[in-house]
């Protein structure tokens, strides 16, 4: 099926404001400009088979940031000497991972890359939750969603790659807007505006839209073995995350409850 770019709106009077002029073509086009394949040269991954007990004690060296002489100046060796510089310290599992991910990431990739992804997050999902931050982790469970070797996972991949991807941009807006994650915006001080597409307001005294987003996905991530640690991991990390737009809509239901109670 083509795409077709809406140029102008019903009535064909006008060019129409877009966001992303070039429609989906050019969404595309930027999208799988950041997916080209790494050049390994005479480099390799490990083994689908490899053991991964040993790497959790191995510690990542400083001289992995380094691409000294003699190095194969691919662009694998540039890119994992870039992400050892976040791992020199850490475990050399901690490092695969990210190695994994950003292999999974381009259009190909060698072939154990899914394997063993999936084997680190099977055999090795408490040890990865001990080392990694939350911003790998977060790629973890997004990595998922492309390649889960279960419905269960890459639904969930999906869901959380959505829902992190959309958090992160909202709440980097919002960082204009003068105010600190944790400061909830005050009742009083509410435009008076559509929202967009058509959706309806947002109720501080019955609305579900926050339930009825995250719910869904941490139930259904626990029914599966290998994502569930992970999952529920970074959804319990979100929960107690004072800086959300979830955390700042629980302050203003608290405001509206307490204004109400004042009013009786």
């Amino acid at each position: 099926m083509q795409w077709q770019t809406p140029r102008r709106n019903l009535l064909g009077m006008k060019e129409i404001d877009l966001t992303y002029p070039d429609g989906l073509t050019g969404v595309l086009d930027r999208f799988e400009g950041r997916r080209a394949p790494f050049d390994f040269g005479a480099e390799m991954l490990p083994p689908a088979d490899a053991a991964l007990e040993p790497l959790t004690v191995q510690i990542v060296a400083e001289d992995a940031a380094r691409l000294g002489p003699g190095s194969p100046n691919t662009s694998w060796a540039r890119k994992r000497a870039r992400i050892a510089e976040e791992f020199v310290g850490s475990t050399e599992l901690a490092f695969l991972n990210a190695q994994l991910i950003a292999n999974l990431r381009k259009r190909d990739f060698p072939t154990q890359c899914p394997t063993l992804f999936q084997r680190l997050w099977a055999e090795q999902s408490a040890h990865l939750l001990q080392v990694l931050d939350l911003r790998w982790l977060v790629s973890s469970v997004q990595t998922f969603a492309d390649h889960g070797m279960t419905p269960t996972q890459r639904e969930v991949g999906h869901a959380l790659r959505m829902l992190f991807g959309l958090v992160k941009l909202y709440e980097f807006e919002r960082l204009f807007s003068g105010h600190l994650p944790s400061d909830a915006f005050r009742l009083r001080h509410k435009v008076d505006a559509a929202l967009t597409m058509g959706m309806e307001g947002f109720s501080l005294d019955s609305g579900g839209p926050d339930i009825n987003l995250i719910a869904p996905i941490w139930s259904k991530a626990l029914t599966d073995p290998t994502i569930a640690l992970l999952a529920d991991h970074l959804l319990n990390r979100l929960n107690a995350d004072p800086g959300t737009v979830f955390r700042r809509l629980k302050l203003m239901r608290e405001m509206r409850a307490a204004r109400q109670r004042a009013r009786q």
